[in-house]
């Protein structure tokens, strides 16, 4: 039975489960096989197991253990990013243990919770819930939100505590930054250079609209906010194409940018106002143009949270901050009290040779233990 699998066999089988998530086409994945495998670990341990369908071959996991209000959440993301196999050392889709580590994609970031969850919920299987337990596995967190936003629009899981395994070191994060991902398309008409007329320069609109993003990312500098290392919202530009020959007039020209605002700022007034700026733009120069965007909330955990000074006591860590965005505006939004914080260290996740710490698997479970202990027993 899979629940009688040690917690190496569950974690390589886990990270052995391709769930790559990404923008590309061809290189984005389903997350359905290591959702299944994670329902049947706990299925097997007494836990009520609900998939929540996202799109083809990706759905949620809402594994619920024990009845009635309140209780905790445990959850994550299944997906990984994409990597680049030839400069890993050992093979990223195999959990390798050297150094003290264990090596394999997703171990950090973070495929690497679910093991450690299961290991801590088994101790309390004898035990009397009180509150529930619910293991709540996401898709797609890597690159369109899609699971966490159809969680909201489900109005489910109904909790009143989340802790989200990220890797921030085992310190708890009480805020984040969100973030705006936009990809900008400029259409322009393409035709002879020796002519200008013939044609419409999209890159001559682009360079405008990156005018006004560098002014904007200017105006912002001043929106400062005390609880970040980079204390301010930033802008980033991060890939630009555009054209196809020097003697061709740029037909199409595209733009893929972020925005990272801190805690306070109205991302949709942010978002009105850049589209306002690049259709006025547009219009002058009689250009068509779209915009993709994707929305990422920023975190503050709740004032007074109790979960918070909990999690303060139990790791004997102090809240920090954290640049990255996570899933946690969206389990607040369903009304409950979100701490992150998981056992990996951001300076790995994303990167070859990807690894969790063995010293930190044993702390990991005693906290998630005691914290299951409190909150549902």
């Amino acid at each position: 039975m899979t629940s009688r699998k040690t917690f190496k066999d569950l974690f390589g089988d886990i990270v052995a489960s391709n769930s790559i998530s990404s923008a590309s086409p061809h290189l984005d994945q389903g997350n359905l096989q290591v959702i299944t495998l994670i329902a049947n670990c706990l299925t097997d341990l007494g836990f009520d197991c609900e998939l929540m369908e996202i799109a083809d071959n990706k759905a949620n996991l809402i594994a619920t253990l024990g009845a009635g209000p309140g209780g905790l959440v445990l959850a994550g993301h299944t997906d990984t990013v994409p990597c680049n196999e030839h400069l890993w050392s050992s093979d990223p889709f195999v959990l390798s243990e050297r150094d003290n580590r264990l090596y394999g994609l997703g171990s950090c970031d973070m495929k690497g919770f679910f093991p450690l969850a299961i290991e801590a919920a088994k101790q309390h299987l004898d035990k009397d819930f009180k509150k529930p337990l619910i293991i709540l596995a996401t898709a797609d967190e890597e690159s369109s939100m899609g699971g966490a936003r159809a969680l909201v629009e489900a109005g489910v899981p109904k909790a009143r505590r989340a802790v989200i395994g990220e890797p921030t070191g085992m310190r708890p994060v009480s805020l984040h930054k969100g973030i705006m991902v936009e990809k900008l398309s400029i259409i322009g008409r393409s035709g002879h250079s020796s002519d200008p007329s013939l044609g419409t320069n999209a890159m001559e609109s682009m360079q405008r609209i990156l005018g006004q993003l560098m002014a904007l990312r200017d105006r912002m500098q001043q929106q400062k906010h005390p609880g970040f290392i980079i204390d301010y919202p930033t802008l980033n530009l991060g890939c630009i194409r555009g054209g196809d020959n020097a003697n061709r007039i740029c037909g199409d020209c595209s733009l893929a940018f972020e925005i990272r605002p801190v805690p306070g700022m109205d991302m949709h007034r942010l978002q009105r106002d850049l589209e306002r700026q690049i259709g006025t733009i547009a219009d002058a120069d009689k250009v068509d143009w779209q915009l993709e965007k994707l929305l990422v909330p920023p975190f503050c955990a709740e004032d007074h949270s109790e979960l918070l000074a909990l999690c303060e006591k139990l790791t004997g860590h102090s809240r920090q901050s954290v640049a990255f965005a996570t899933e946690a505006p969206y389990l607040q939004q369903l009304g409950m009290d979100v701490v992150v914080l998981g056992p990996g260290d951001i300076e790995v996740a994303h990167q070859p040779d990807e690894y969790l710490p063995m010293d930190r698997i044993k702390p990991t479970i005693d906290f998630l233990s005691q914290l299951i202990g409190r909150c549902c027993l």
